[in-house]
């Protein structure tokens, strides 16, 4: 049996759900320091209480950029397919494919990246996900003003748009984080789609692009 075969992870689910909840774990703690802080009430995060939610935005896109770059670069770059086409620099005896379950390949990013966020959601602390103005899955469309807003300004100036929202008498700390395109697969798995090619046939990414945007919702409270 072919050695790369072998050591390939067999369930990407439950590894995906044991980083995603140690992501969770980490931010939950820096919650639970931001409370310990105050002499009140227990909070969520604001900044009256030492650290700003804007700070703390930053760090949980810092980890998911990371973690999302690393599985982009070291191992969907590694493959030997991507979308049933041969990559010449491919080492591991694997496909990365929109159809992973079925065909028994691996999760393109964007896959990994939402099924990340669906776990995290099970742990009711905030929500992040991905959204573009040329979204492939009509989920990842801008859904609200604030995300319509936001995603203007990203694509305009490369840079996070931060503000405060409500939804549905919530009030969040929103931020949303330029989704540059790091690696050819990046390009390639949305220029080749079949959706993208029929709804922008015009748009043409190429490396360094900003595709989209991470956007991060930090609860802050009933309003």
């Amino acid at each position: 049996m072919n050695r790369n075969r072998r050591n390939r992870p067999k369930n990407w689910t439950n590894w995906l759900r044991t980083k995603t909840f140690g992501l969770v774990a980490l931010i939950s703690v820096a919650l639970i320091t931001i409370s310990a802080c105050s002499s009140g009430p227990a909070p969520t995060a604001t900044a009256e209480v030492g650290i700003s939610p804007e700070l703390v935005t930053d760090y949980i896109h810092t980890v998911l950029e990371a973690d999302r770059t690393a599985y982009t670069k070291h191992v969907i770059s590694r493959l030997t397919k991507l979308e049933g086409k041969e990559k010449p620099d491919g080492v591991v005896d694997a496909e990365a494919t929109e159809a992973w379950k079925e065909t028994g390949g691996v999760p393109l990013p964007a896959q990994m990246f939402r099924l990340g966020s669906e776990i995290a959601l099970e742990a009711d602390t905030f929500t992040y996900g991905l959204i573009s103005s040329w979204n492939i899955n009509d989920n990842q469309a801008p859904r609200n003003e604030f995300e319509k807003t936001a995603m203007k300004q990203v694509e305009e100036t490369s840079e996070p748009y931060k503000d405060f929202q409500e939804i549905a008498g919530q009030r969040y700390y929103s931020a949303l984080y330029p989704d540059v395109a790091v690696a050819e697969a990046c390009v390639t798995c949305h220029n080749e789609h079949p959706v993208h090619k029929e709804r922008y046939p015009d748009k043409v990414f190429v490396l360094g692009d900003v595709m989209g945007g991470v956007m991060i919702n930090l609860p802050l409270g009933s309003s």
